[in-house]
């Protein structure tokens, strides 16, 4: 191709030299038309929307996807693959999706290997039947998803509750939901109440949601001396209390309102979480709210009862 340039711009025909030179004129003008184009610039496909529709036409966020799938997998009875586990979510969940979503779902979580094989440095811990007689013996912890209409994406609340004053000790808002922050919340809650020292600190329950089976939450139960135990797939009663509170809170104040900023939303939950804390009342801890009930029990100003779990 230089050669033939060269010659070419000291006047000869093109057809001549390039056929002296061997070149086919059509070889000869695709080439230089190429090297004369600007590369192409990639501006990236459809941006993914981070939630999938069910049947109804209600968004269901990817993160609530990708805890189904934990929890399908966990199955000790199944061993399903991307494309069988596409089907258990459009029949379990009602959910409209393909099986190029799950694959990359499960790609994002390192989970299309056999579950089976993987040889895991925190084996599952299933949850005990217990008997609670105290505060700061039995946390359970979960991950609730909110809409924000005006911005058209999801957000997250991961919330710590204690069985038995059923106080929120902490909580995680924010527009993702990692395991990073499951070890933040449980670090904060250890601290506010004062479990550090404790020679028999909570038990931490959980489902098998992404966030609970990571290494970085796992390990994070490790260094603080907590034992971490999950329910069995599909049994959400043995996570009862925390699953009462996302209830409640989806009751009176998340159906209640239609956010337009993710601003807004902060603000809208958290203030009830204040309100849920300090004054909210409830039936099983004798008409007081959780800090009313935690200050009568320490002053023994109530009788004890037992929680069944």
């Amino acid at each position: 191709m230089e050669i033939a340039d060269k010659w070419i711009q000291l006047g000869y025909t093109a057809k001549l030299v390039l056929r002296i030179v061997g070149i086919l004129e059509a070889t000869y003008y695709y080439r230089k038309n190429k090297a004369s184009q600007k590369p192409r610039v990639y501006h990236g496909g459809r941006p993914i929307p981070g939630y999938s529709l069910s049947t109804d036409g209600q968004p269901v966020s990817d993160e609530q996807i990708k805890e189904w799938i934990s929890e399908l997998i966990a199955d000790e009875e199944s061993a399903y693959g991307y494309r069988k586990l596409t089907v258990c979510l459009r029949r379990d969940h009602q959910l409209i999706i393909n099986k190029k979503k799950v694959y990359r779902l499960l790609k994002e979580e390192g989970l299309l290997q056999p579950q089976r094989k993987k040889n895991s440095h925190h084996p599952r811990r299933l949850a005990n039947n217990r008997e609670i007689t105290a505060p700061n013996q039995l946390w359970e912890m979960d991950v609730k998803y909110g809409f924000i209409a005006g911005e058209h994406r999801f957000f997250f609340l991961m919330s710590l509750i204690d069985v038995y004053d059923r106080a929120i000790v902490d909580y995680h808002f924010g527009l993702s939901c990692e395991g990073k922050h499951a070890s933040q919340i449980l670090q904060r809650a250890l601290w506010k109440r004062q479990q550090f020292d404790n020679e028999n600190p909570p038990v931490i329950r959980t489902d098998n949601g992404p966030q609970f089976i990571s290494h970085v939450f796992e390990e994070a139960c490790q260094s603080f001396r907590t034992v971490h135990e999950r329910i069995p797939p599909k049994t959400p009663n043995k996570n009862a209390h925390i699953e009462s509170f996302h209830s409640v809170l989806e009751k009176e104040c998340l159906q209640r309102n239609e956010f337009q900023s993710y601003q807004e939303a902060y603000e809208t939950v958290t203030n009830y979480l204040l309100f849920y804390n300090q004054r909210r009342i409830h039936g099983s801890l004798y008409d007081l709210s959780p800090v009313e009930f935690g200050k009568a029990f320490t002053l023994q100003r109530i009788t004890p009862f037992v929680v069944k779990v």
